[in-house]
């Protein structure tokens, strides 16, 4: 449970921001799970919907007040297949509302895939829920996207009337980040585009070269960005980057794409936070965009369930760039 002296500096925050306040108060109350890789949470009406990796199946906590996420029923909506493309290592879902219906985009693995060869047999697939409520109703599986590439982190936006699919494919020694058109939630047309390659030293700590988690952000000035997570998650290393279309730009074009050269969220040991990464965005009622990410909340903690849930307002700088506070949160207990 999360702590209860901390918790009541931040409900009158999350509150004020939920009710459409642009401010936050002294203090949040971070993490807001103490265990929940890859968060993603999604804004309908008043309801605040949370999802989180576990592994063996997907699951739901819904509440109308983020501070007492914790208190949220979990409800699992769909377990996998015992045998399949899509039965082992569910990671990463996402829950998007799209055209009056509720979808939900996840990586798995193959059943057969052998041991240390899974990343080969990795995709992201895609479910499908026509019910108003997303912890009810029945979810259809629309199957696994045709990428170019097996990969992971899906994810989906539109922009100038067109729907896009941008992922974390496997290419040669390197994750990077390819972008395709969709025709529908589940179809991809056209080909892929990759639009950017671990080539920074931040984006290659912990022995891989990795970008993942791509997740998109819609500018004030009508820029389009794409945040990522960069580098092995077992690495204190492990940090947030972030690319930048222009208002207008053809998001397929890789020409289009420039690299901020450093992480807009990295570690902050002095506010008790190590390995920042696989974040999201959500919107608050008064349009002010947050960001939850996971992190660990010490050093050489690697990269297990120990990752937490942790949430910020999102600012934007006077060219219509996001910015984002130093991050901190709780010391981890100690155990005497």
């Amino acid at each position: 449970m999360v702590n209860g002296t901390l918790r009541a500096l931040v409900v009158a925050a999350l509150l004020q921001a939920s009710a459409g306040a642009s401010a936050l108060g002294p203090a949040h109350d971070n993490p807001l799970l103490d265990s929940g890789p890859d968060p993603w949470i999604t804004k309908e009406g008043q309801v605040f919907y949370y999802m989180g990796t576990h592994g063996d199946r997907l699951a739901i906590r819904a509440t109308s007040d983020l501070s007492k996420l914790a208190d949220a029923k979990e409800v699992t909506v769909w377990r996998p297949p015992a045998t399949g493309p899509n039965a082992r290592s569910i990671w990463a879902p996402e829950l998007h509302r799209i055209d009056g219906k509720w979808y939900i985009y996840y990586t798995a693995a193959a059943s057969d895939a052998a041991e240390g060869q899974e990343d080969a047999h990795r995709g992201v697939f895609v479910l499908e829920n026509s019910s108003a409520d997303p912890t009810r109703g029945t979810w259809h599986d629309r199957g696994r996207l045709a990428t170019a590439h097996p990969g992971i982190d899906g994810t989906t936006f539109a922009s100038q009337g067109k729907r896009y699919f941008v992922y974390s494919p496997y290419v040669g020694p390197d994750s990077v980040l390819a972008i395709v058109e969709m025709s529908n939630p589940w179809t991809l047309v056209g080909n892929e585009t990759i639009i950017a390659r671990p080539d920074q030293a931040w984006e290659r700590q912990g022995g891989r070269q990795i970008l993942e988690g791509p997740e998109f952000l819609q500018g004030p000035k009508g820029d389009l960005f794409l945040t990522y997570s960069g580098s092995a998650c077992w690495s204190d290393g492990y940090a947030i980057g972030l690319l930048r279309a222009a208002a207008g730009a053809n998001p397929l074009d890789a020409n289009a794409w420039s690299k901020a050269k450093q992480p807009i969220l990295a570690k902050n040991p002095a506010g008790n936070v190590y390995a920042p990464g696989h974040n999201g965005f959500f919107h608050m009622a008064d349009g002010t965009p947050w960001i939850i990410y996971h992190a660990n909340p010490g050093p050489d903690m690697g990269c297990t369930a120990k990752r937490s849930p942790r949430v910020q307002p999102v600012h934007w700088d006077a060219q219509g760039r996001p910015v984002l506070d130093p991050p901190a949160g709780r010391a981890p207990a100690v155990t005497p």
